[in-house]
């Protein structure tokens, strides 16, 4: 970073840098998120419910489509569309619950897996190399400014607009 002072941290430049080094890591995930959900002629959203299913899979739970709703802040015609979506394309199943009739599972089917571990396997396997670098001593520290950080941003509830001049 610069020595030039920081507009909102200007009184402690560790904290610049450190807010800077998140900043980065954001736009970079978020960059490398659009990136391979092109690759695989996704949108962002299909991407991250395809992730979601999988993630709720090999935890043993059942992903439901209110889930996946609730977990993208969407509503559930979207979700309809976008099930729609990934069901054609051969990457998700919806099926009926087999503890309630009444609702239905969505499930991933192995031509997801294989595509999603082609293309995020390495990187993953990276990140973990990445995180396994960080001294065992430091690791709840940095766990709990991440997790700190994540449920603040999650509790923001936006801004009033910008007023003309």
């Amino acid at each position: 970073m610069t020595d030039a002072p920081h507009f909102w941290y200007a009184d402690d430049p560790s904290i610049a840098e450190l807010l800077e080094s998140v900043r980065r890591f954001r736009r970079a995930d978020a960059e490398m998120r659009r990136r391979v959900s092109a690759g695989m002629a996704m949108n962002v959203t299909d991407m991250q419910a395809l992730q979601y299913v999988i993630a709720t899979e090999s935890r043993g739970g059942h992903a439901h489509p209110r889930d996946i709703a609730a977990y993208l802040a969407i509503s559930t015609a979207s979700t309809t569309k976008l099930l729609d979506r990934l069901t054609a394309s051969g990457h998700l199943v919806r099926s009926t619950n087999p503890a309630d009739r009444r609702s239905l599972v969505v499930t991933s089917t192995p031509h997801a897996h294989a595509e999603v571990h082609a293309r995020l396997g390495r990187m993953h396997q990276a990140m973990a190399a990445i995180a396994a670098a960080v001294p065992d001593d430091a690791r709840p520290a940095l766990k709990e400014f991440l997790d700190a950080m994540s449920e603040h941003l999650d509790s923001e509830k936006g801004s009033e607009p910008l007023t003309p001049a």
